[in-house]
This record gives structure tokens, C-alpha cells and sequence, in this order.
């Protein structure tokens, strides 16, 4: 059986008496590690080289994932004063915002796309704006926030080097029948050329796909009516994107690399509607949910509808009702950001920054009933007016390298 030792000493009267050797069975040692949040493990790795070697192996990791389930919140948010993204994290019991890192923004106005999380991984697109040839240049980055560990992309050695890019949609997924996060891109330049890539954060590398878009789609279609802060799902190791003409989702299989359209029901879009809205896109309990977001419906009816794609396989759709309170609707009309659990949604507004605080509210599709949460600066790092908030997410706590 292998066995870790520590030292320890025996002070008895002021006096060293001896130093003993305390041998923990290994099994032992990583029960008990596996059930500490990642800051307490991280700090433990540093004691001995054994110990190291013990919470950093990969069959620790993967026993972590199964007993450590502790759900935070991942916000960016873009500093006016010094035209910096600043990337935070939150619990989800009002403890105050960690720091995560800083991301410098040379070229121009920069803003972070709707970040997906898988596995305890967080993917952000910092897409930088250059009215100069008014063109757009998306850096993507992979964040494990738990270790405040950060994976920036290589650039895609591609004949779109030579082009400037006019849209593109950079979609997050996991593989899971090989266990593989991927990051699918889908673009088109000034030419009209169209491109395909696949980036494998197992292999780190890029490849370049040739794939038919479904029957009945095309890609002048996807490129022209998907919004600049995209979202999209990853459910089933295939990764979703709602598209604004239709409200279809287009799906893209990672584990066949084919792609599908999934028909969205009636009552996705109000036609009668006197303002033109678009649905917002989130995954509830690892299912698709779709999100009816008129703001003068949310106004005036204290509400609003999800549907919620509970079959998978069938398109079975199932509709939901939420109800507002009249304090959260005092606030701004909310919309939902992301889903905490199977029974939670996060939702916040643009007003959500009261003086030094985040307001944040978590909707029980149980209970049916809202809870706020304040989030509050932490000492190293004060909150300022001058922070433009572009994204609130969860993420779930693991210790996945990169």
C-alpha cells in the first residue's frame, strides 16, 4: 500500500523532544482531500513533493469531480477608465468578488461574448472592435477559474490570415464520448469565404472541417443573422446555437461532426407583438430552454415564458411560466443570464450595480420564488462605476488542467 509521510514536532515545556513521522495511507489521503474545494487543495500541493505528486494526478482529479459539486459565479466586466476586461468570480452565498485575472484591451473597444462553462472549464471570446478597417478580432481564451489557471488559443493557420474576418460564431462543446473539450468555429470573410474549425483541448490543435450545412439552411443565413453576443448550449456533446431569423437552433454534433436543426414551438415569438424581440437561449437541468424575452410583455404581464426541451429525441417541448415580483420588475426588466442547478436560474438586470454591490436574483422553478443575492468587493479588488458588466455565468468547481 503506498503511504505518504509528514513530519511532525513534539514540544513538550519549551523543549523539541523528537520528531515523529505521520504514514497516511494514500487511499485515505485522497478521500479525504476529494471532498476540499480546489483553494484548499491548491494550498495542500505545496507542502511536499509527495503530496504534490498525489493531488495532482489525474485519477485524483476525476475522483474531485464526483464529490465536489460547488457551483460559482464567473462575471466579466470591462473597465472604462483604464479600457481593461477584468474576468471575477463570485459564490453564490454573497461572500465578496475574487479577482481572476486581467486581460489588457491595445486595439479598441473590447466586450466578452456569452461565455459557456463545461466541466468546471470556461470559454470567453475577447473579440476586439477597429473602426479603422471595421473588422472584428476575436481572441479566444479557456479558463478553469477554480485554479485561476487561463489557455489562450493560438491563432488558426488559415487562408482567413490573409483576409480580414467579418463574423464568425465561437461556440464551446464537450465531447463526451472521448472526454475532449472542443471549441468549434464557424466564419466568413470580406470574400465570402467560408470556414470550419475545430480546436481540440486534448491534442491542442486546430483542424480545418468540410461539412454540408442541413437541409433547408445556409450559411449567408447563419453568418447575417446571428447576433454579436451569440449564445450557445452544449447538451448531448452537441453544441447549439439559436438562430434570430426563425428561432431554429442549428445543432452541431461533436462526436459525428454533422450538423441538424432542431424546430423551436409556436409561441417562441409573439408575431402580434408590437416590438420586435429576440428569444434569449440557456440550459436548464442539461436540457435546451429557450427564453421569451419581450421587455413590454415583462412590463406589463410581470413575466415571461421558457420552454424547455425536456425530450431530446422526440422534440418535446414543454412550456413554463415565470412570474415576477413587482420589487425585481422596480429594477429594470431581468433576463436570464444562466442556470445555477436543475432547479435554479440566475437572472439579473443592467441596473444590477448599487453602489458597491452586485444584485443578483436566483429564481426556484420548485418554490416558484425569487432570492437575492448581493455581491459584494472584495479588499483587493473594489468594484467602480466606470465597470461596464457584459456577462454573468456559473460554473461548476473542478480541477481540470489545461
Amino acid at each position: 500500500m503506498e503511504t505518504l509521510e509528514a513530519e511532525q514536532s513534539l514540544i513538550a515545556d519549551g523543549q523539541l523532544l523528537k520528531k515523529a513521522k505521520i504514514v497516511i495511507p494514500t487511499e485515505i489521503m485522497e478521500d479525504i482531500f476529494s471532498r476540499l474545494p480546489v483553494k484548499s487543495i491548491l494550498r495542500f500541493r505545496s507542502l511536499s513533493k509527495p503530496w504534490r505528486l498525489c493531488l495532482s494526478c489525474p485519477s485524483f482529479t476525476k475522483l474531485h469531480s464526483t464529490r465536489a459539486h460547488r457551483t460559482f459565479l464567473f462575471i466579466s466586466t470591462y473597465d472604462r477608465s483604464d479600457r481593461k476586461q477584468h474576468l471575477l468570480s463570485a459564490p453564490l452565498d454573497g461572500e465578496p468578488v475574487t479577482h481572476l485575472m486581467t486581460l489588457d484591451d491595445d486595439v479598441g473597444y473590447a466586450d466578452i461574448t456569452e461565455a459557456q462553462h463545461l466541466n468546471g472549464l470556461v470559454c470567453s471570446v475577447l473579440v476586439k472592435y477597429c473602426s479603422d478597417d471595421d473588422c472584428y478580432y476575436p481572441q479566444i481564451f479557456v479558463v478553469n477559474p477554480s485554479t485561476h489557471k487561463v489557455f489562450k488559443l493560438p491563432q488558426q493557420d488559415s487562408e482567413f490570415s490573409m483576409y480580414p474576418v467579418e463574423k464568425g460564431c465561437y461556440l464551446f462543446g464537450f465531447d463526451e464520448s472521448k472526454n475532449e473539450h472542443k471549441i468549434l468555429i464557424i466564419r466568413k470573410s470580406y470574400t465570402h469565404i467560408m470556414e470550419i474549425m475545430i480546436y481540440s483541448m486534448l491534442n491542442y490543435s486546430w483542424r480545418k472541417i468540410d461539412v454540408e450545412p442541413p437541409i433547408g439552411f445556409d450559411w449567408d443565413s447563419l453568418v447575417f443573422e446571428v447576433r454579436g453576443d451569440y449564445i450557445n448550449v452544449c447538451v448531448n456533446s452537441v453544441v447549439h446555437l439559436l438562430l434570430l431569423d426563425t428561432c431554429d437552433i442549428l445543432g452541431f454534433d461533436l462526436r459525428t461532426e454533422k450538423f441538424l436543426i432542431i424546430n423551436t414551438p409556436q409561441g417562441v415569438i409573439d408575431h402580434k407583438a408590437q416590438s420586435h424581440y429576440y428569444p434569449d437561449f440557456i440550459k436548464i437541468n442539461g436540457c435546451i430552454g429557450v427564453v421569451c424575452h419581450d421587455d413590454d410583455h415583462v412590463l406589463e404581464k410581470n413575466g415571461m415564458n421558457i420552454w424547455v426541451l425536456q425530450d431530446y429525441e422526440n422534440r418535446v417541448w414543454v412550456r413554463e411560466i415565470i412570474i415576477f415580483p413587482e420589487s425585481l420588475i422596480k429594477l429594470g426588466s431581468p433576463f436570464p443570464s444562466d442556470s445555477v442547478n436543475m432547479d435554479e436560474i440566475i437572472f439579473f438586470s443592467f441596473s444590477k450595480l448599487s453602489g458597491n454591490v452586485i444584485n443578483v436574483h436566483v429564481y426556484n422553478r420548485k418554490s416558484r420564488c425569487f432570492k437575492s443575492v448581493q455581491l459584494t468587493p472584495g479588499h483587493q479588488f473594489p468594484l467602480s462605476r466606470t465597470f461596464d458588466f457584459g456577462h454573468i455565468s456559473c460554473y461548476v468547481e473542478r480541477m481540470v488542467p489545461l
